[in-house]
């Protein structure tokens, strides 16, 4: 066995003097107890039995006066009446007399004294009062008088004295009893001391062992620690005290050799990681500068392609419009492939200039009211509404913080995207409503358009895709994208509702700026009219005429952009 393994531990060491000292406190616990029961005798004799004795004999004594007084009182009067005094007497006598016998069974000397006392008491009524009361009864008050002399006097007295000697034994009694209760209870403060004393001697016993044993050697551990702590790991801990404080030391003691070991290897690994960080250091330099370059170039780039396509786009429609009908059929349809070719580069350099800028030029962020946004949105759509005979309401929306012309564009974009991709025979119904989603605002844009196929709800938000031809939806492709970029900046995410059984509900979250309770599809609230001014309880409806006549380049389909998409969608700007 180890040398640090031998000996007492502390446990067992700490164990050793509780159990010595218990077994002290144990038996000074059965002293206490002992002379405690003894102490509480000793108080019953002197509270429960001694002073009743003295107050029951002085009683009897008063009961011997009122049988005396009586008996002389019928001497005198010869009324019967005067004779209950002496029968009360003579039946309290014998009550009280039962009560001090029950009372003083263990203190012969009392009972002794009490016989004495019945024995004159007895001979007293037998010599003087019975004849005194036998006499008066039939000779007369002056017959009976005669009989009471000196010397029945004198017979009376040695009652009383009788009862003087019962009241001097009891007092005997209480005295003796008084004294034992002193003595026990001397022996009782006697024996707390001790046992304050075992505590103390304990304790302070205790305190010394668990310094000698335990805060020394585990100061001069913590010590060893803290210098390896502070960095010298080569320190050796060399442990003291109880066995389990040898092994503790040598167990932080391997630990410290293993932390040693590993720091080594940290370090190593350090240098490496610091080498390899300069290098992505610079690669991440690399990247920013590209870029920025990139951004710089698609910007730069969409500038100056505006100048010749304007110029290109002019000079076709000057042909257009100048040689109609004076070439051929063929040359008419060249130069309308050329306007149509012109105006869509335009439109695909201004939408690709709009998506770009999201999240660089930015206004800061405010308190934005989306209600106040739904409004400017309904007036940009009022001409595609109309034109489409469709019909958008919304319920009361909420504050959020954010960037009122990127919410207006995303809204506007959503909307537009649900008149766009109507079926034919039905009239567009467009709903945006929001519901608060823990701390998030769940912002839904639902239609009955022509929806959209589950496998195609993540194609649609990719820049330039298309879900159609541009003779069956024009557009760009890049107004859900433009809608995905406004959202991930907002802090939020977009994603199409595949649940739905009509039409297409495409949801974004944007965080809440402040909790207010709203509805959602089906749900009531204060909806807003739009390209109107009445407003209805409910859903607010924006009821609009059909034109003859499509606009051309200012047509729904080409003012608005795309936003929202349903079914077989594409998007577009």
């Amino acid at each position: 066995m180890n040398a640090y393994r031998q000996g007492w531990t502390l446990r067992r060491r700490v164990v050793a003097l509780l159990t010595v000292v218990l077994v002290l406190l144990l038996g000074l616990a059965a002293a206490e107890a002992l002379v405690a029961e003894k102490n509480r005798q000793n108080i019953d004799v002197v509270m429960v039995r001694t002073g009743p004795l003295r107050v029951q004999g002085q009683e009897l004594l008063s009961a011997l006066l009122d049988q005396e007084t009586s008996v002389r009182g019928y001497a005198v009067n010869g009324d019967g009446k005067d004779l209950s005094p002496y029968e009360a007497g003579l039946k309290r006598e014998r009550d009280l007399v039962a009560s001090i016998r029950d009372l003083a069974g263990d203190y012969p000397d009392v009972l002794r004294a009490l016989a004495v006392v019945e024995e004159r008491a007895a001979q007293w009524r037998a010599r003087v009062a019975e004849p005194v009361i036998d006499t008066t009864e039939r000779s007369g008050p002056a017959a009976g008088q005669a009989l009471i002399t000196d010397q029945t006097r004198q017979q009376f007295d040695g009652v009383r004295g009788a009862v003087d000697t019962l009241q001097d034994e009891i007092l005997t009694v209480r005295e003796q009893a008084a004294g034992r209760v002193n003595r026990t209870s001397n022996v009782l403060v006697v024996l707390l001391i001790a046992a304050a004393l075992v505590v103390a001697v304990a304790g302070g016993v205790l305190l010394l062992s668990l310094d000698r044993m335990l805060i020394r050697p585990l100061a001069a551990l913590v010590g060893q620690v803290r210098e390896v702590a502070a960095g010298d790991y080569r320190h050796h801990i060399e442990g003291a005290g109880p066995p389990e404080f040898r092994r503790l030391a040598d167990d932080i003691d391997a630990m410290r050799q293993k932390i040693a070991q590993e720091l080594d290897e940290v370090r190593q690994a350090r240098e490496r990681i610091e080498w390899v960080n300069s290098q992505l250091q610079k690669q991440a330099e690399e990247l920013t500068r590209s870029n920025r370059d990139l951004e710089q170039f698609a910007y730069v780039a969409s500038h100056d392609l505006q100048e010749p396509l304007r110029k290109v786009a002019s000079f076709c429609q000057l042909l257009q419009r100048r040689y109609a009908g004076r070439l051929d059929e063929r040359a008419d349809q060249y130069i309308a492939f050329a306007v149509d070719g012109a105006q869509r580069m335009q439109r695909l350099i201004n939408d690709l200039l709009a998506f770009s800028r999201i999240g660089r030029l930015t206004t800061g962020f405010t308190e934005v009211d989306l209600n106040k946004v739904m409004g400017d949105v309904a007036a940009q759509t009022e001409v595609a509404r109309q034109y489409a005979d469709a019909e958008l309401t919304w319920d009361e929306l909420p504050v959020i913080r954010g960037e009122e012309p990127l919410l207006t564009n995303l809204l506007a974009n959503l909307v537009s995207n649900s008149i766009k991709f109507r079926r034919p025979d039905v009239s567009p119904r467009v709903h945006v409503s929001a519901r608060l989603v823990d701390d998030e605002w769940e912002i839904a844009c639902r239609d009955n358009g022509i929806g959209i196929e589950p496998e195609f709800a993540d194609k649609i938000f990719v820049i330039f895709q298309r879900l159609h031809s541009k003779d069956a939806y024009p557009g760009t492709g890049i107004g859900l994208a433009i809608v995905k970029k406004i959202v991930e900046y907002h802090g939020g995410r977009v994603w199409v509702d595949t649940d739905t059984e009509e039409g297409t509900v495409i949801r974004c979250t944007l965080p809440a700026a402040g909790a207010q309770p709203t509805g959602d599809d089906g749900s009531t609230g204060s909806d807003e009219t739009t390209g109107s001014d009445e407003t209805t309880a409910g859903a607010a409806a924006v009821p609009v005429g059909r034109q003859s006549e499509p606009v051309r380049d200012g047509t729904p389909e080409g003012a608005a952009g795309d936003a929202a998409t349903g079914g077989m969608k594409e998007t577009v700007g």
